[in-house]
């Protein structure tokens, strides 16, 4: 479900310009459900093989991580490890969201409604292990590092990240922030436009520093933790209720210390249908479970891998071949350039 608190974050446009040279941290599972919800057909089914195999997701891992490659970004994604307990109740509510999206869907079908098809199906997206075991092995094909969090991707990715490991965090997500990553990149692994009623828009990558976000709402980062808790994280998906970001800033202004600002609300949480700790929320933000030692090694380009994978699943040989050649004469500037051992 993710932190809701868009509208009081700044951002800034940026282009992948701006990202060449640089190591960025992606979010795995938050962009992978992006593929699969929205690389579909224009009645909402998802791209399939002809053995009526789910292929989305690859599709979105081949063409818009080629783009960034040949952008001269190096990648890494992190994906989740096991869920903490608290954030069972998210994934209840989701698999609740996604039974009434699959009644809504069934009648949109029998109506013949395109458009609410679309609508329903992208929230019935499923993630399963063995799509996720073969995302890892045509990201690895493709030369991109796959790190492996014991628990919260978004937290593994924040400590190396607040260590100048990584650049930036790549997700649409904003729970990284609350991690105290420096930096969030979104829209990095957008299609470059979007479909709209009145035609085309353009999507750019944003970024959101999080010192400037600070300094905007002036707060420090444990009353930017506590604001999410007050809006509602995956461990308190509802928050408090009629809590929203401009108001739950207004609180964390006002009260200050984390103590303080839930003790104004204290009854507003026991009134809840399900009340929660905020300080055991608290304490998974600021002292997650995390790797410390994990290295990064980023693995060769396995081009034959790449079209073992892909070709598996009915992909166009064709338009294989043409990023591939690419990625050659990419390779071949790059020499010239003197610009090192890239790939």
């Amino acid at each position: 479900m993710g932190l809701q608190i868009g509208e009081i974050v700044p951002k800034k446009e940026i282009q992948l310009s701006n990202l060449m040279n640089k190591t960025l941290a992606v979010d795995a599972f938050n962009t992978i459900y992006q593929f699969l919800s929205s690389i579909r057909q224009l009645d909402g089914t998802p791209l399939k093989d002809n053995k009526g195999n789910i292929t989305s997701h690859l599709s979105g891992l081949f063409y818009r991580n080629m783009k960034l490659i040949l952008e001269n970004i190096k990648l890494v994604y992190v994906f989740d490890g096991k869920p903490p307990v608290l954030k069972k109740r998210t994934s209840e509510m989701r698999q609740s969201a996604k039974d009434n999206a699959q009644k809504k869907y069934d009648v949109a079908k029998k109506q013949g409604d395109i458009a609410l098809m679309r609508r329903y199906s992208q929230q019935l997206t499923k993630l399963t292990d063995e799509m996720i075991d073969e995302s890892k092995e045509l990201l690895e094909a493709m030369g991109i590092e796959v790190m492996q969090a014991p628990s919260e991707g978004e937290a593994q990715a924040a400590h190396f990240a607040k260590r100048k490991r990584f650049y930036a965090i790549a997700s649409q997500d904003y729970d990284s922030l609350l991690f105290g990553a420096p930096l969030l990149i979104q829209n990095l692994t957008l299609a470059r436009k979007r479909k709209t009623m009145t035609g085309y828009v353009s999507i750019t990558p944003m970024e959101i520093d999080l010192q400037t976000v600070l300094n905007k709402l002036q707060i420090n980062h444990d009353q930017l933790i506590c604001l999410g808790i007050l809006c509602g994280t995956d461990y308190n998906p509802r928050g408090v209720k009629n809590i929203g970001p401009k108001k739950a800033l207004d609180i964390v202004r006002k009260f200050k210390q984390p103590a303080l600002i839930f003790k104004s609300v204290e009854e507003n949480i026991k009134n809840l249908e399900e009340p929660f700790d905020w300080q055991e929320i608290f304490e998974l933000f600021k002292k997650p479970e995390i790797e410390k030692n994990t290295k990064i090694k980023f693995p060769k380009i396995d081009e034959k891998k790449i079209k073992e994978i892909l070709l598996k699943h009915d992909f166009s040989e064709t338009r294989i071949d043409n990023q591939l050649e690419k990625l050659h004469k990419f390779k071949d500037q790059a020499k010239q350039k003197g610009l090192g051992d890239f790939i």
